[in-house]
């Protein structure tokens, strides 16, 4: 599956300008056929994780909370690569407007205000045009954006091509003379060479592009500032334009920032590679599936709690009285905390059990404790009372009363905290 445009290279090839010789890489030039089978199987497997995240039902207020979380994290991410020092909770409280900070530190507010501000215009712009085209106003618009109201060197004009050279750590730049003509090349590159008529393909052409304009415009660097940034918001257009949902299209921020030393090491062995982006694209997809592998835990999380909530209902359902009541809230609160509770934490597991228990002897918890576990909805284990939540995963396959590990159950991540769900005592 090759990506090019024999005219693009035709021209640069014919251009002699001076990037030829120092930069032969930038060949406008893509081979998925050099693509290894474990980029495959991520292209897959991200493909799928999309699709579920699109078709998972959740309580609009959980999903506006989640999409503000993913969105502060990429905000901060982006930022950060950039040696921007908010914390993700910061970052909340600015794209929410309440972040308060001292004279000294407002330089940070400022770039993340300045990226949530472009970032929302390539949101605009995608919903108002049902797509994303790279141009160079496009690209212009969005290093305007990023750099407004920053300080900066006298040769950084926002929003203007640079006409210095510039080094970033031991990288050189493209020759400053050859950076509009490299520019309208990658736009038009980005805009014919990747479109595809095999529905199939649509998923990894999208995230290929996406993956090679960042890293093209890395490469090139075009403006005297905010390179990086205006790349990965060029990466955020062209996924969401593909249809990828909005809280999965930051990840590649979060990923490119938590792996920042393999991320550099990537862009450079791509440039001494001979402009080979493959082994990027392996890079980004696998970090794009881990992180998207971590939101869907959080989503399954949020429809696990809903499906038991509406189980705990049922069960208690004929079963009148403040007693049944206050057992079912019991219940329920050991399922959202999520974790082993104590017998003398839970008076006060919640306000309204503390509430409840407030006018009640040590007996009364006894007894509604034994009653819980009747129900078969509780169970008691040497670190205290446990939610049965396991129950509702039907299908997860058990061994003699233990769950079985496979290929589809990697216990071996932290980050899976549902998979503490699946010891059934």
């Amino acid at each position: 599956m090759p990506i090019m445009s024999s005219s693009i290279a035709d021209r640069a090839g014919d251009s002699n300008r001076d990037f030829l010789r120092s930069h032969p890489w930038l060949a406008f030039a893509l081979d998925l056929r050099a693509a290894d089978r474990r980029f495959w199987q991520m292209i897959g497997e991200a493909r799928s994780k999309c699709r579920h995240l699109m078709f998972t039902p959740l309580k609009p207020l959980v999903s506006r909370d989640l999409e503000m979380l993913y969105l502060a994290k990429g905000m901060q991410a982006t930022t950060a690569i950039e040696g921007n020092t908010l914390t993700i909770e910061q970052v909340q409280g600015a794209i929410e407007g309440t972040l308060q900070v001292p004279p000294s530190q407002r330089y940070l507010k400022q770039e993340v205000d300045n990226v949530l501000d472009a970032c929302r215009e390539v949101e605009e712009t995608v919903d108002a045009e049902d797509g994303f085209k790279v141009t160079p106003a496009v690209l212009k618009d969005l290093n305007a954006r990023v750099l407004r109201d920053l300080r900066h060197e006298d040769h950084v004009e926002p929003g203007a091509y640079r006409t210095v050279s510039v080094v970033v750590g031991s990288y050189r730049a493209a020759p400053p003379g050859d950076v509009e003509f490299l520019t309208e090349l990658l736009c038009e590159w980005l805009n014919d060479g990747f479109e595809t008529s095999d529905h199939s393909d649509a998923f990894p052409m999208a995230f290929a592009k996406a993956v090679a304009a960042h890293v093209y415009i890395a490469w090139i660097h075009p403006f005297g500032d905010g390179n990086g940034r205006t790349a990965r918001l060029v990466e955020l257009g062209i996924l969401t334009a593909a249809g990828i949902p909005r809280v999965a299209a930051h990840l590649l921020s979060n990923h490119y920032n938590l792996t920042r030393t393999v991320y550099y090491r990537q862009l450079e062995h791509a440039s001494r590679s001979g402009g080979d982006l493959c082994p990027f694209l392996a890079y980004a997809a696998e970090g794009f599936v881990d992180l998207l592998q971590e939101e869907l835990n959080r989503v399954h999380e949020e429809v696990l709690q809903i499906a038991w909530e509406n189980y705990v209902h049922e069960v208690f359902r004929d079963r009148p009285g403040n007693a049944a009541k206050r057992q079912r809230d019991l219940v329920i609160a050991l399922g959202r905390h999520g974790r082993p509770v104590a017998r003398d934490q839970i008076p006060t597991l919640t306000p309204a059990l503390a509430l409840a228990y407030a006018s009640k002897q040590a007996k009364t918890v006894t007894r509604d404790v034994n009653a819980i576990v009747q129900t078969g909805l509780v169970v008691r284990t040497p670190h205290g009372l446990r939610a049965r939540q396991d129950i509702m995963l039907g299908f997860m396959p058990r061994v003699g009363g233990e769950t079985r590990k496979n290929v589809l159950t990697d216990f071996s991540t932290p980050e899976a905290r549902l998979a503490t769900l699946y010891e059934v005592p």
